[in-house]
């Protein structure tokens, strides 16, 4: 906001600010009441704003989750499916990246416009195929399907390293290859300690997409021992039929890490995004 702006324009700012955000908390405050509840309150139809906090507060709905479902052991597999794509994901799109932005490759613009390009391509195209390749290789019913593929490389994940290693000094680059630093050294004592903002960036995105992941892990993994949290909260979902407090309890639980992931890390994040905008 223009720092001479008035008084009231300020004030008339905020307030539509604030009402915007509080309509976008909305739905998850109505989460959080609801696995705090019982079940009569959950479905019972609020008359007042008062009526929104329930007057008994059920807390014992969250250790029952843990009961009804083996909710730690997806939380495992989650957890190492996440860490995995978040390492290769990081490796080989900032890899690729550096070779896009450093090193003198014939047709190197035209080649990164052509990995571009593949943002564009649906989820549903490749769907197919990727099964009839990992069940051919039998990988089906294990987690290499969702891990070794970040090993490869993300278009999205490499278009945010290469814009931000624009930005990055180029003479410093030029400086150690004159000291005969070779191009992995560059990369590994240069470019990556000062690139912090982007590689949170990248880990974040896809922490939150291997969180939220429910198709991967449906079409890959068959036995229950191998399911991820979204799978087991589907299946929650249909084993219950008078329990929606609970339900609402075991979403709360797993939402809970992503909005502490994005609050501890928002500092990076926005850098990151915004020193990894357009360049040329």
């Amino acid at each position: 906001m223009s720092e001479k702006a008035s008084l009231p324009q300020r004030v008339i700012t905020y307030t539509l600010l604030i009402c915007l955000a509080s309509a976008m908390l909305l739905p998850f405050l109505w989460l959080l009441r609801s696995s705090l509840c019982d079940e009569a309150t959950v479905i019972k139809e609020i008359e007042s704003v008062a009526d929104f906090i329930p007057p008994v507060l059920h807390w014992e709905n969250f250790p029952n989750v843990l009961k009804a479902i083996p909710l730690l052991m997806y939380l495992k597999n989650t957890v190492f499916i996440a860490i995995c794509v978040i390492i290769g994901s990081v490796l080989s799109s900032s890899l690729c990246a550096y070779a896009f932005t450093f090193c003198h490759v014939p047709y190197r613009r035209h080649l990164f416009y052509c990995v571009l390009a593949t943002v564009m391509l649906p989820g549903v195209v490749t769907m197919i195929p990727g099964f009839i390749l990992f069940r051919e290789l039998g990988w089906i019913d294990s987690f290499r399907p969702l891990i070794v593929p970040a090993f490869f490389g993300s278009a999205f994940a490499i278009f945010l390293f290469r814009q931000f290693f624009l930005g990055l000094p180029v003479s410093l680059i030029e400086a150690a290859r004159i000291d005969g630093a070779t191009p992995l050294q560059i990369y590994r004592l240069i470019v990556l300690p000062m690139s912090r903002p982007v590689i949170v960036t990248v880990s974040l995105f896809s922490f939150v997409g291997c969180w939220n992941d429910f198709m991967g892990p449906l079409i890959f993994l068959n036995s229950k021992e191998n399911w991820t949290l979204q799978l087991g909260l589907n299946s929650f979902r249909g084993e219950i039929v008078d329990q929606t407090n609970l339900l609402m309890a075991c979403s709360v639980i797993i939402l809970i890490p992503v909005i502490v992931a994005f609050f501890c890390l928002q500092r990076y994040f926005i850098r990151g995004a915004n020193m990894s905008g357009v360049k040329g």
